[in-house]
């Protein structure tokens, strides 16, 4: 499962259905990755995508991570209400026991299928489409079929088909890359919000609407400097 949701967030399978013994076309892509038909070097290509991508790359995790931390916040909260009390806030999830492994295992794990997922990107990364021969994915290829280089499809990574035609989505990337960038913020916020208060943002939010007055981002970082 973490082998397919890291290959969706970076977007590094370009994998298209077609014969194994077809030429994988070298394609020109643009700083907005864009794919056009033209061949360039490929060190230049490599170059203008390493522009786009890491952003885009980062700006899917922090939209994953906004989404987790306020899901599991509210969650919790309702869970805490309940009686159950044992459960960690956002920021001290990483240091939870769990009892059906231990964490070395846990890191084991995480680091093999992490770095399988990692590896396949970065060899689409060098090479768009080397990964989309049959057989380079244990027989998925057509399950993951991409659009473009930072753009994976198919059904396991696009189930809602949104953006079919990718090189006319540009409102589409446009959003994308408007929504990570401030979830990107929203993540920066979460941060200094947990080193200052020691509350999760749904916390947070409570106390603010409580008192909306003296309950403020000022107040506090005063509060927490005095």
């Amino acid at each position: 499962m973490s082998v397919f949701l890291r290959g969706g967030i970076a977007g590094g399978f370009h994998l298209r259905s077609r014969d194994s013994s077809a030429v994988i076309t070298k394609r020109r892509i643009s700083s907005v990755g864009a794919v056009t038909g033209r061949s360039v070097n490929p060190a230049a290509a490599i170059e203008q995508r390493a522009t786009w991508l890491p952003e885009l790359v980062h700006a899917r995790f922090a939209m994953l991570g906004v989404a987790g931390i306020l899901l599991t916040d509210v969650i919790f909260k309702l869970l805490r209400t309940t009686g159950i009390s044992n459960l960690p806030v956002w920021y001290e999830a990483g240091a939870t026991k769990f009892d059906f492994a231990s964490t070395k295992t846990l890191i084991v794990v995480q680091f093999l299928l992490m770095g399988f997922a990692e590896t396949k990107r970065y060899m689409d990364f060098v090479s768009p489409g080397s990964q989309a021969a049959e057989g380079t994915f244990f027989g998925l290829e057509a399950a993951l079929e991409g659009l473009e280089p930072g753009y994976p499809g198919g059904p396991l990574l696009n189930p809602l088909g949104l953006a079919k035609d990718i090189k006319n989505a540009h409102d589409w990337k446009l959003k994308e890359i408007k929504n990570g960038r401030l979830a990107m913020m929203a993540m920066l916020g979460f941060f200094v919000q947990a080193s200052v208060t020691h509350t999760g943002p749904i916390d947070n939010l409570v106390e603010h609407l409580s008192n909306p007055w003296h309950k403020t981002i000022i107040q506090t970082l005063f509060t927490s400097a005095s």
